[in-house]
């Protein structure tokens, strides 16, 4: 356990608690990522994939069980901490890059930095180009997010997930919306940045065939791990 990255301790997720309606979706999740592993998690829709996905982003919070990031159990924490740490140590890249159009991508990459005030300003740009490069987009810093194709789009959303150094990069579905050669390169360019910098990620996919090209697979069905 010592090289735990995550570590999730009979995470269990209700809605309408206390009320006649209560619904539990996640029941009694345990689950370990090992630092620097890089792990598919797949399961039909309503399986309870992206109920479990939010709370390991600290983006919502388990009914019960416990929750280790890097070490730190997370569900006693205050939501000024729980900000911090998600911010300092998990990346996101979402099917839906979710970029904001009218920046551009250098802009978009130093986002994160201009919200944490971690790197001084002349820091975050050289870290900004820095990142576009490792993904390939050193060319095109300076245009705009809605100047670029889906899968450039995508590479900047990887370099915006990186951008804070991350312990655990939650990749949702990062290849859903592209064409099989751009999904690919994505999927490439993430193994990549696993194999270079040690970050631990979590990639969340209906297709098969990339989930098995990821160091293991976890399968959830009907809110539970599936053997």
């Amino acid at each position: 356990m010592a090289d735990a990255m995550l570590r999730l301790e009979d995470i269990r997720k209700s809605y309408n608690v206390g009320l006649p309606s209560q619904t539990e979706v996640l029941h009694g999740i345990d689950v370990t990522l090992q630092r620097g592993e890089f792990v598919a998690l797949i399961g039909p829709s309503g399986s309870g994939k992206s109920t479990l996905l939010n709370i390991i982003g600290l983006l919502d919070r388990a009914t019960s069980g416990r929750l280790f990031i890097n070490g730190k159990e997370t569900s006693s924490l205050p939501e000024h901490e729980i900000t911090r740490l998600r911010g300092h140590s998990i990346g996101f890249v979402f099917q839906y890059h979710l970029l904001i159009s009218a920046f551009t991508a250098l802009e978009n990459v130093m986002m994160p930095m201009w919200s944490d005030r971690r790197f001084a300003s002349a820091d975050m740009e050289t870290r900004a180009r820095e990142l576009l490069g490792e993904v390939g987009l050193a060319a095109v810093a300076g245009n705009k997010a809605n100047n670029m194709s889906g899968g450039q789009q995508q590479r900047v959303a990887v370099a915006r997930a990186l951008a804070m150094k991350p312990d655990l990069v939650l990749a949702d579905e990062p290849t859903g919306n592209l064409d099989t050669a751009s999904a690919d390169d994505v999927f490439a360019l993430l193994r990549r940045e696993n194999t270079r910098h040690g970050t631990t990620f979590l990639l969340v996919t209906h297709n098969l065939d990339l989930a098995r090209r990821c160091d293991r697979i976890i399968k959830v069905v009907d809110g539970r791990i599936s053997p």
